[in-house]
């Protein structure tokens, strides 16, 4: 009978950690994820293959593909869907900026990050600023 019951109790105990487990995964931090979904203004960049993506909060994202032509989309309003290099490198810099955020250091301190886009819609033929 104390079998039973020691038996039922860590099969419960499994459960709520694996529960607890699945939860925390999904409640990943946007800046923390690999894959991410922008939209902004699409900008020449400094290299030949290289483009910067302007978001509306003033985030700017160096950008890149192989697979999506971006030279067509300079100057129009696009949302792009793409991979971050070092997600959680990332994510830990936006985290320490917006602790000094909340410290008055740095109040205007804007995302910034790089990408290699998979993805690519335009939302409008221009840019709005």
């Amino acid at each position: 009978m104390k079998v039973k019951i020691a038996m039922t109790f860590i099969a419960l105990f499994i459960f709520a950690g694996a529960t607890a487990l699945a939860t925390a995964q999904d409640t990943t931090k946007t800046t923390h994820k690999k894959t991410r979904t922008l939209t902004g203004c699409l900008q020449k960049g400094d290299s030949s293959n290289e483009y910067q993506l302007t978001t509306a909060k003033g985030g700017t994202w160096e950008i890149k593909s192989d697979t999506v032509k971006l030279v067509n989309h300079v100057g129009h309003t696009v949302t792009i869907t793409g991979v971050l290099p070092n997600a959680t490198l990332h994510g830990v810099k936006e985290d320490a900026k917006a602790e000094a955020k909340e410290h008055g250091v740095d109040k205007d301190s804007t995302e910034h990050g790089h990408m290699t886009v998979t993805h690519l819609k335009m939302v409008s033929d221009g840019c709005s600023k």
